[in-house]
């Protein structure tokens, strides 16, 4: 590990940068988890929900049996739930209105249509097999081509067009394309993905009739955000709602917006205050989750004969499904693609047009790396195909075109403030773990089974952290704003953090502790996070755009250390001395020095027994707030902080089966100080085996009706354990200095790399061939189909004909 522009510091054995073993682990290895699936109470009903089969259709009239009355419900009878709005600021946005349940059209197969409870599951979906609906076909926008060719009978019959959202940037693209000595045009896209945690979405819901209070138990990452979506769109005040998220099988960003799920069964318990639970089953996520992903990139660069990019010009469209989701909109997908396409490059020409585009389809979510994916994957094969044209290694045009540590901190051309490091130093890196030139030599050897071999590079940013400004700037309903932690000390001297983010797998209990022992120097195993119930924790917009450990944990720091100066008047009273500035305070204890006798000290235990306990022995002028504490924080520098990383990957191509063997893989990652290094690679390897299945294997693929065509795990693959090889590390370490001890968020950034990097090892493998591939996923088809395209055109080409 590298640490950069940072001096030696000492990791405390539990502290910042300790590989502590996470907490939360222990009760999840011996099944003693929480979560909304082993939840049991008096009288719970299950829901289940009629789905539309047509992807685009008036709905002409419904009909609901008698045995069905009481149980079965339309959207005509739920008046006093409001449909779910995502307003924005941007402009050209068009605003969609998501009904709980679908009234007068359906807009994608597996569209809420009814909903029925009953004591089972399987009761309840035998309900909603007794409503009949009659459907007027509507014409079907699959892709975006004819969605934004429609002139009539639009996914929204308000709007003017199929469009949601266009935004676009120009900075001196004219005066700096003029220039250019090379002109490189690159097509890329990928396909549409599900997330597919462990866990589906999960809501239960009932009346406390004690506290007068709605009571929603989500499988969510935003708590807070979920109450204030709750109360707007059933018209309540926030303070009768309390959301709680137990334990959460993984979100991935699925469970980071307010779901219409979530607000029927929440309006069931509302309305006849008894307990309703709803849990998604795998076939539901497959058809209905199916939403992120699906980019299409036209990439012109303008460079000079070394491959030196002078401007860069885009046009970017995104399948955005068919509603804006709350509170993110669309147009975060949006913004994001446009300010992050010139990732870690320092080219000062720049002209985008990034256009989300409504379709038949379910509505686009933000997902792991957001936008990012694909951003990376177009400027990524975009400085491949200049390395071609001007004859110099993939690694070689990234070297020409890399923000330097020189030129740091650094804003970039869409005004993102790089904060620090050393980009050409982790691709230099990588290079060396794969051993580049050993690969260069067994390429020119051949392989004896004839496979052939490629490798890949690539380098990204992972905006992380990002703050009100950038949020408001994207036009989103809800702005984040300061994060808060409350941090009080047990009258034994434990201590209980309080934060408004949650976890839904990133070690967060073990991570937040771990900063609460740095700061404070109390044992690990005494300090304990409370998170995820809005009546017990600080409002916080929740857990995404890795952004927990930076502004949470940042908001625990501070806190922390706001309690010391309170402790210390205190531990200077017990200790008699009249000087509390002098005492030090080191490893849970306070010392007063050159005490007669030798070093005199207490404890914090000590300080909060005459706290809590034996308050004649405080000071007279003790500070009367006491061991608690609520500190709001955020980063100095609005835009984030940038954590940077460099992946390789070694893969063999077989050309007569199209299988591609991923024979190496490495990472070179600077998120700053790391709070848990295996945590943050833990969180790697996750986002990495996640970017394998962008590349190699996750797709939903629709018929022209919109229909989905991978409804089930047999027809959407995923990566197994024999398709993630064994993934090497290095870091870097080079603090933020604009957060609170150096860290920068990690969470995405695994996902984003790997199908740029891997696409460009099996490009650089079929290079002999003359094939080049730019769509995900790539699968044995796609690739043989491409290969025995390039030997038909080879054929022609000899022969003086054109090939098709």
């Amino acid at each position: 590990m590298k640490v950069l522009e940072h001096p030696a510091r000492t990791v405390k054995p539990q502290g910042i940068g300790a590989r502590v073993l996470r907490k939360e682990d222990q009760r999840h290895l011996q099944g003693k988890g929480n979560f909304i699936g082993n939840m049991t109470m008096p009288e719970l009903n299950e829901v289940a929900f009629l789905r539309s089969p047509l992807a685009h259709a008036r709905i002409t009239d419904m009909r609901v049996p008698k045995e069905g009355a009481g149980r079965i419900f339309l959207r005509t009878d739920m008046p006093d739930a409001l449909d779910i709005i995502a307003d924005s600021t941007l402009p050209t946005y068009q605003v969609s209105a998501i009904p709980p349940l679908a009234h007068d059209k359906v807009r994608y197969v597996g569209e809420l249509v009814a909903m029925a409870y009953a004591p089972t599951r399987a009761e309840a979906e035998d309900l909603t097999e007794l409503v009949e609906v009659d459907y007027d076909d509507l014409p079907v926008y699959v892709d975006t081509d004819s969605a934004m060719k429609a002139t009539s009978d639009f996914i929204h019959d308000e709007w003017k067009d199929n469009t949601f959202v266009t935004l676009k940037a120009d900075t001196n693209f004219d005066e700096l394309a003029s220039q250019a000595e090379v002109v490189v045009k690159q097509k890329v896209s990928l396909g549409r993905q599900c997330m597919l945690p462990m866990e589906g979405m999960a809501v239960l819901a009932y009346w406390d009739h004690q506290a007068d209070q709605l009571v929603v138990y989500a499988g969510t990452q935003v708590p807070h955000l979920v109450r204030t979506g709750l109360a707007e769109f059933l018209d309540m005040p926030q303070e009768q709602i309390r959301v709680i998220s137990p334990d959460v099988g993984g979100g991935f960003g699925y469970k980071c917006i307010l779901q219409r799920e979530e607000l029927c069964v929440a309006w069931l318990a509302k309305t006849f205050k008894k307990p309703f639970r709803y849990m998604e089953d795998r076939r539901e996520h497959l058809i209905a989750g199916a939403v992120t992903r699906e980019h299409d990139y036209e990439v012109t660069a303008y460079a000079n004969k070394r491959g030196k990019v002078l401007a860069l010009e885009a046009t970017i469209t995104i399948n955005g499904g068919a509603y804006s989701v709350w509170p993110f909109t669309t147009g975060l997908e949006a913004g994001q693609a446009v300010g992050n396409l010139p990732g870690p490059y320092a080219f000062r020409g720049y002209r985008c047009t990034t256009r989300a585009v409504a379709t038949n389809k379910p509505p686009f979510m933000p997902y792991r790396g957001v936008a990012r994916t694909g951003v990376c994957f177009a400027i990524e094969l975009t400085m491949n195909a200049i390395a071609r044209e001007v004859g110099r290694e993939d690694w070689e045009i990234r070297f020409e075109n890399l923000v330097t540590p020189e030129q740091m901190p650094y804003v970039n051309v869409t005004n993102k403030h790089l904060d620090g490091g050393d980009y050409p130093a982790s691709l230099r890196r990588a290079l060396e773990m794969i051993d580049i030139e050993g690969i260069r030599a067994r390429q020119q050897k051949g392989s004896p089974d004839g496979r052939l071999i490629g490798v890949g590079v690539g380098t990204y940013t992972e905006q992380s952290a990002h703050g009100t400004s950038v949020f408001a700037s994207w036009g989103t309903p809800l702005v984040p704003g300061f994060d808060q932690a409350f941090v009080r000390i047990t009258p034994d001297g434990g201590l209980e953090v309080r934060a408004g983010i949650h976890s839904h797998g990133q070690g967060m209990e073990t991570s937040f502790a771990q900063i609460a022992n740095d700061v404070l120097g109390i044992d690990f195993s005494r300090i304990k996070l409370v998170h995820g119930d809005t009546d017990r924790t600080p409002y916080s917009s929740g857990t995404y755009a890795s952004r927990s450990l930076v502004m949470s944990g940042g908001a625990v720091a501070s806190a922390c250390k706001q309690l010391v100066p309170r402790m210390r008047k205190i531990a200077a009273h017990l200790l008699k001395s009249n000087d509390a500035a002098a005492l030090e305070f080191r490893d849970g204890r306070f010392f007063a020095l050159g005490q007669p006798g030798g070093e005199a000290s207490v404890s914090i235990a000590d300080v909060a027994e005459a706290w809590y306990l034996k308050p004649h022995l405080l000071p007279v002028d003790v500070d009367t707030g006491g061991l608690e504490i609520s500190v709001g924080y955020k980063t100095k520098v609005d835009t984030g902080a940038f954590t940077y990383c460099s992946q390789a990957a070694v893969v063999a191509v077989d050309p007569h089966t199209g299988q591609i063997e991923i024979l190496d893989y490495v990472v070179v990652e600077d998120c700053g100080i790391m709070v848990n290094p295996m945590i943050v690679e833990g969180q790697c390897i996750g986002g990495i085996a996640q970017g394998i299945g962008t590349a190699f294997y996750e797709e939903t693929p629709y018929d022209e009706f919109g229909q989905p065509l991978a409804s089930t795990l047999a027809d959407y693959v995923m990566p197994g354990a024999t398709e993630v090889p064994n993934i090497r590390f290095d870091h870097f370490e080079t603090p933020s200095p604009n957060t609170e001890f150096g860290a920068k968020g990690v969470g995405e950034g695994g996902g984003i790399a790997p199908p740029a990097v891997l696409f460009g090892a099996v490009n650089n493998a079929l290079q002999g061939l003359g094939v080049e591939m730019t769509q995900t996923p790539l699968t044995p088809h796609r690739l043989l189909t491409a290969i025995e395209a390039a030997r038909h055109s080879g054929e022609n080409s000899s022969t003086g004909t054109t090939g098709k």
